[in-house]
């Protein structure tokens, strides 16, 4: 598990982040219809729906990368109809696509975005280096990134996102192309982020994974949030799991 370090204390916290009443259309088709949904800090939340239910368009407006055609997005109860460099420095996005520049190394795409991120990450946060070698890539950490597998590239593009040292951690897909090993090695990792007083949204449709992870998850289903399941206390991982195949 990683080592915790502290949150970002050089501004006000984002947390908790809201969205109200959340609609977007993508011409004459409504993707998102009145999303309501809150995250706090220190919880892992799953998302799960079939695959064009919205979960996507949902992340991208969490993020700031898209806008919804009506509704309220909020960061620490203030209403942002666009999310400024001082909200996005202190949260990180993992699409399904890793996104990386494949000619740079590992540490290089790393290096980069910490280099943006510049001031807002917190002095106490890890290195590039110690970050990929959490990952497991200390031996590939000088190799370009566009001659990894998949599951390697996806390692990187995690370590990226875990290098902010961000509140908020929205996960498209996050265990794609990872092998067990590397499948319990993000989930330890996740948790230490939670622990840490970050808030973490993630997809998956691997049931197993979200029921021993999470600490509630959420149905979204033709863009409506649908059902809610949250972990009973002393609760099994597989009484969890069926609880949550009953609600899709």
């Amino acid at each position: 598990m990683l080592d915790r370090v502290g949150a970002p204390t050089n501004t006000a916290s984002i947390l908790p982040v809201e969205l109200r009443g959340v609609t977007c259309r993508f011409g004459r088709k409504a993707v998102l219809r009145g999303v309501e949904l809150e995250l706090r800090a220190g919880e892992i939340v799953g998302l799960l729906g079939q695959n064009g239910a919205g979960k996507t368009t949902l992340f991208t407006i969490l993020a700031g990368l898209r806008q919804g055609d009506a509704g309220v997005r909020r960061f620490a109860g203030a209403e942002h109809r666009e999310v400024g460099l001082e909200v996005r420095a202190r949260l990180a996005w993992l699409a399904h696509d890793p996104q990386l520049y494949p000619l740079l190394s590992a540490r290089e795409n790393v290096e980069l975005f910490v280099d943006l991120a510049g001031s807002t990450r917190p002095s106490n946060a890890p290195t590039p280096t110690a970050v990929l070698e959490r990952l497991g890539l200390a031996d590939v950490i000088d190799r370009p990134v566009g001659t990894f597998s998949r599951g390697m590239a996806q390692r990187v593009a995690l370590a990226r996102a875990l290098a902010l040292v961000p509140e908020l951690l929205i996960l498209d897909e996050p265990f794609t192309a990872l092998d067990r090993a590397g499948r319990e090695l993000l989930a330890d990792l996740l948790r230490a982020e939670a622990d840490r007083g970050a808030a973490v949204l993630l997809s998956s449709h691997d049931l197993d994974v979200i029921a021993q992870l999470v600490d509630r998850a959420l149905v979204l289903e033709a863009g409506v949030i649908q059902t809610e399941v949250q972990r009973e206390p002393q609760a099994t991982s597989e009484a969890f799991r069926q609880r949550l195949s009953a609600s899709l």
